[in-house]
Parts: C-alpha cells; structure tokens; sequence
C-alpha cells in the first residue's frame, strides 16, 4: 500500500536579494499578497492536499515565520475585547493550519542541502518539498494534482510547467522522450539546468513543488556539489534517476513566481481582483490608469 504523504519541507532560509531593500528585515516568504503573506498561500495549499506536518527550514533573520504561524495571546485578546471577531477568527486560524515544525539551516549551502537540514524530522518515509516562490491558483490544489500522481507511480513526481522559449533559460528543465506530445505526465529521462534556449530539451519546466521519496536525501548527499560548492536538489535528483524512476507533472491553474517582482505584482492584483471587498474599487482605480 503507498505510504500517505504527511509531511511537508518548506526550505527558506535565503536572503531574498531581489526584493532587497524589502527583505533586509523581514523574510521574502512573509511579504504579503494583499493581506496574506506568501508562506501562508503555500501552507494552505499544502494542508487542503492532506499535509499533518509543516516543516520549515529557516536561518538567520527568519523569526517573523515562526511567530506568525504561532499564537499571539496579547493580538487576540485584544481582538476579543474589541469585540473583532472576523478577525480574531482569522488570526486563530493561521495557527491551528498544521503541526508546524522548524529547523534550522546554519549555512546556506544550496538547497538541497536545506531539504538535507529536514532529514531527522521526515524520517524514512515520502513528502513534499514546497519552495516559497509558486503560487498556483487552481480549485484542485497544484501540490494534491502531484501526489495523485505519486499514488499512481509510487515513485517521485516533479511539478512542471510550460514556459515560452524566451524565457525557459531562467529555470530547470527535464528531458523527456515524450516532451512534446500533449500529455501531462512524463518520465524524467535527465534534468537540465537553466539552458540556453536552443539547447532546452523541451519547454517543460521545473516548478518549485516536489512529491519525493526519502532516497533523494542520500541522492543529493551522493550527488557531485555545483560548481558554487552549494547542494543542489537538481543535482540529487540526477543522482537519484540512475536507481528509480522520477515523473513529471504539468500543473494546473494559473502559475505566479511570486520570486520575482513582476509576478508577485501580478499575484497581488489578480487575488485582490477575486476579494469581494476590493474588487470593485480596483477595478475603478485601474479604468482611470492611462495604460498607453
């Protein structure tokens, strides 16, 4: 019987150099999206896909993550004597999401060797590996559609997308034999990082939602260090290729890379735009722009 996906690794212990000077004191995962920080999109995601345990690698200067997803007596007391209680219910929400649990990555060594800090904690079973810049709006949640596809294949499943060609050197991509039919499913043959893109395998790239399995943690150990000396799940995924299989799955639903600027601007207005009490006025505001 395939052993259930219960545990979630959220790595985030980078600097977040490209919303620099935003994220000199406060953690790009916790940047909000209207009112909703981006580490909570992926936590609720992860949660509606059946995740009990959230696993979140920090470092330095990370603390605003774990006081967020903790109680606040002092908020919701006052909150209480004020009588708001959408927004005590709220606050006391965010809290009782999952079972979270932090460790700590005391160099930044690449990322994989961050899912390597999470070891002790998975143990030896399947999880999920969520990164903190993909947000995926869909009714069936981006991380559910790949463990539907791990119970199938019981092996691990990489989230994809389709990127146009200008831009496909600014991610990984697979090789696959079947890359340019139509399915949504493939088998991983290689993976390519960051290529030019005449010499890109196919247009399917590498999304930052994983379902493994635990032997990718020796894989990424076994796996020769980048050229920077850093860890790289890539590079422990090409490790872990050459004993079981690894699947690719085409996410659906709207994909924002809430890393960069312009999709974390494009993830703030179209969630605002699907909010009842801002929709309207939004939409007044963006009829009086001259967008020519």
């Amino acid at each position: 019987m395939t052993q259930k996906i219960r545990k979630a690794v959220f790595p985030a212990a980078g600097y977040g150099t490209r919303f620099l000077p935003a994220t000199k004191a406060q953690p790009k995962e916790m940047l909000p999206i209207v009112d909703k920080p981006v580490i909570q999109y992926l936590v609720e995601e992860a949660v509606a896909s059946g995740i009990e345990a959230i696993v979140i690698v920090t470092g330095r200067s990370k603390r605003a993550i774990e006081d967020h997803f903790d109680y606040s007596f002092e908020l919701e007391h006052i909150l209480a004597e004020k009588n708001k209680k959408d927004l005590l219910e709220e606050v006391r929400k965010v809290s009782n999401l999952a079972k979270f649990i932090y460790v700590r990555q005391p160099m930044p060594l690449g990322d994989g060797h961050a899912i390597l800090c999470a070891r002790e904690v998975i143990g030896n079973e399947p999880f999920a590996i969520l990164f903190g810049d993909e947000i995926v709006d869909n009714e069936v949640p981006a991380l559910k559609q790949l463990i539907d596809v791990y119970e199938q294949k019981e092996n691990s499943v990489i989230g994809l997308s389709r990127v146009p060609e200008s831009k496909i050197q600014n991610y990984g991509v697979i090789k696959s034999s079947n890359s340019n039919s139509n399915e949504d499913t493939y088998q991983v043959e290689d993976l390519v990082e960051k290529p030019k893109p005449k010499e890109a395998p196919s247009n399917l790239a590498i999304t930052g939602k994983y379902v493994v399995t635990p032997e990718i943690f020796d894989a990424i150990q076994n796996a020769n260090p980048s050229k920077d000396g850093e860890m790289r799940l890539i590079d422990g995924f090409r490790e872990l290729i050459k004993t079981q299989p690894i699947y690719g799955k085409v996410i659906e639903g709207k994909r924002y890379d809430t890393g960069h600027k312009f999709g974390f601007i494009e993830a703030t207005i179209d969630f605002a735009l699907k909010r009842k009490d801002l929709s309207g006025p939004l939409k007044d505001y963006l009829r009086t722009l001259d967008l020519e």
